[in-house]
């Protein structure tokens, strides 16, 4: 049998990164991954790239370096990964002043720019002008989610890696150091062991008494199929919901409930938004709720109902278009950033998941982490370990 140096759970956009980079570095990996049609967070986002929106150096390091990366990313792995920078208009409702909202940007390593409404519907026709006060805009990168990890996956075989299509459902243990998983009835071996698992992660390590904080997020939204509408811009509410509910969720009163079965944590959100990916499929959403069952979801025809009624007030023409609801899980933690790193008291586990901002910081993160592991160290690491929430009340 062989034995890896690493075994990275989890085919989304963590593990295909992390598997590539790690490969790239050298170092023998199997990738294990239970769904070979993937239901997950990357497979239904959005696939932006905020890279202008970092309010402190280290994730306005990691936005420059991860554009910079995006940019020449399908030349790297010698698959399209459809890059391209669109308009982003952050709509502002009739209601809220937009000075306000827009100076809560600056801070941002590049602050969009307040425009009038007039001038959001001219670069973005489908935009329902009565609907908004003003609009922020940027340059925004995006990437077609499905294409990237395919991309990422192809370079990484040729690399020499191996993948595994299975479930993962227990770790091989030699006391307090984990040397394996069992992954649909069979063990592989490995020196290390990384959890990719987005927000499957947190209920992977806590059926092995591992609890960490990592929390999930059931994001629910609607597909398209490939229309003739086009949509010119990525259209979000320039005041997100999400953020404040997943920080909100996080809390030290919060964090009990967690393992509660079929609890809600906090009430569910729901953001505005659309984008059109490449081949001309929309995706609308969001639903977000903090279900502590993962398989819950919300009921599909209300949801449904609910995302088309909030789209057309904002992009009418979107609103009567077929569509599929879907849902999926999205991780996070108690601060925006990723948690990163091994597994206090533990030896040989690691962890690599809770990214609010993935495609943005997500793979200059992964080239770090390989490239720590291969003997060049990352200072920046520390920052984004997990005994960073050691004494906040929020550890679990």
């Amino acid at each position: 049998m062989q034995s890896y140096d690493w075994i990275v759970i989890g085919g989304g956009l963590g593990g295909a990164a992390l598997s590539y980079e790690l490969a790239k570095v050298g170092f023998a990996v199997l990738l294990v991954e239970q769904n070979q049609t993937p239901d997950n967070a990357t497979r239904f986002s959005y696939g932006g790239i905020s890279f202008w929106s970092g309010t402190t150096p280290l994730l306005q390091q990691l936005g420059q370096e991860g554009i910079d990366l995006h940019r020449t990313l399908t030349e790297e792995l010698g698959e399209p990964t459809h890059f391209r920078e669109l308009d982003l208009i952050l709509t502002i409702d009739p209601d809220r002043d937009p000075q306000t909202i827009a100076e809560s940007y600056n801070a941002c390593l590049h602050p969009p720019t307040l425009i009038s409404a007039e001038t959001a519907a001219e670069m973005e026709p489908l935009l329902a002008k009565p609907a908004i006060a003003a609009a922020l805009h940027c340059k925004h990168g995006h990437v077609d989610p499905e294409q990237t990890i395919h991309a990422y996956t192809q370079a990484f075989l040729r690399l020499g890696g191996a993948i595994e299509w299975a479930k993962v459902t227990d770790f091989c243990w030699q006391g307090s150091r984990v040397e394996g998983v069992i992954a649909s009835g069979t063990l592989f071996t490995g020196a290390n062991v990384v959890v990719c698992a987005g927000g499957m992660s947190r209920a992977l390590l806590r059926s092995s008494g591992l609890t960490i904080p990592l929390y999930f997020t059931q994001a629910e939204l609607i597909e398209t199929p490939s229309v003739e509408v086009k949509l010119h811009s990525i259209v979000m509410p320039a005041e997100l919901k999400r953020f404040q509910m997943e920080a909100d969720a996080a809390q030290p009163d919060k964090v009990p409930i967690w393992d509660q079965p079929d609890r809600a944590v906090t009430v569910p959100i729901l953001d505005v938004g659309a984008v059109q990916l490449v081949d001309g499929r929309l995706r609308i959403g969001q639903i977000s709720r903090t279900l502590t069952t993962p398989t819950a979801t919300g009921e599909r025809e209300t949801s449904a109902a609910q995302m088309r009624h909030a789209i057309a007030r904002y992009l009418p023409a979107l609103e009567p278009l077929p569509g599929t609801w879907h849902s999926c899980l999205v991780g996070f933690s108690g601060d925006r950033l990723p948690v990163i790193g091994a597994i206090p008291h533990t030896q040989g586990i690691h962890v690599f998941s809770g990214f609010s901002n993935p495609f943005a910081i997500l793979p200059p993160l992964a080239r770090h982490v390989a490239r720590q592991a291969a003997g060049q160290p990352s200072p920046m690491l520390d920052q984004l370990a997990i005994d960073r929430f050691v004494g906040t009340g929020t550890n679990g």
